[in-house]
């Protein structure tokens, strides 16, 4: 099903088309889908419904697993994702993503935050730290860690450590966010400040969402897809997929009758 998205928000990425298999499994059906600019974007479904190949596939991690093989269109500002002259490292840096688990390299956490622009080659220290200390308050992690900034990465808690991943991709000067249920692993004040965090960065970022927590979406998006059997059911303003659906099945799954 097509989204209808509002003509006066802008495109940051669509795909049309879009299907996914590993092997001969097919992930996801001819999905056509458009992820506006600077809004929350919210995938929800039962588990195993594809909403994560969809994400993992805007951003290309999907090209790690063998046997993953794409049809259809994937495009970045008008541009194709999948283009033969696209350089997947290059396009990670403009779509970064944070995964379910925190995983903080093994190093510093100063270090965490300038692993991606050590790899860009960026080597002056003041611009270095200026952008660490830049994405740690973006992150609203920068109160807390300012004095520990050569302290282990793992010497954080659980949402600290995951914020700290947030400021590592927001090093980099990303144009879109991937977010693979962040607080899934999270205790609920954590859980508490991923969502304020992901209100105050939307002003300046694309945000894309994967979530199990139907409560969160609602909370947090302001467009929310749902998935099923690796087919995009319907999706729209969080507003209205939440209190009048136009596919049955969208309110059945809402309401808990099943997943």
């Amino acid at each position: 099903m097509e989204q209808s998205v509002s003509e006066a928000v802008a495109r940051k990425i669509e795909v049309r088309e879009f299907s996914a298999f590993y092997g001969k499994t097919q992930a996801l059906k001819s999905v056509n889908f458009a992820i506006p600019e600077k809004r929350i974007t919210a995938m929800i479904g039962p588990s195993g419904c594809g909403k994560s190949t969809f994400l993992r596939s805007l951003n290309r991690m999907n090209d790690f697993i063998p046997g993953f093989r794409m049809e259809g269109a994937a495009l970045l500002d008008g541009e194709e994702i999948y283009g033969p002259g696209v350089n997947p490292v290059l396009l990670r840096q403009r779509i970064g993503m944070v995964f379910q688990k925190p995983n903080p390299f093994q190093m510093s956490i100063y270090e965490n935050v300038a692993y991606g622009l050590r790899i860009q080659g960026v080597k002056a220290h003041s611009l270095v730290s200026d952008i660490v200390e830049k994405s740690l308050r973006a992150a609203a992690l920068w109160d807390e860690v300012k004095d520990r900034l050569k302290g282990s990465a793992f010497s954080l808690s659980g949402g600290q450590q995951q914020r700290l991943c947030i400021a590592r991709a927001l090093a980099v000067e990303p144009e879109v966010i991937l977010l693979d249920e962040p607080a899934s692993a999270l205790d609920p004040i954590s859980t508490a400040r991923i969502e304020e965090l992901m209100q105050d960065l939307k002003d300046r970022y694309t945000i894309a969402i994967v979530t199990h927590n139907m409560q969160q979406a609602a909370r947090v998006s302001d467009y929310t897809a749902f998935f099923l059997d690796g087919a995009l059911v319907e999706v729209g303003e969080t507003t209205r997929i939440f209190t009048n659906p136009d596919d049955s099945r969208t309110e059945d799954y809402i309401t808990g009758r099943f997943g």
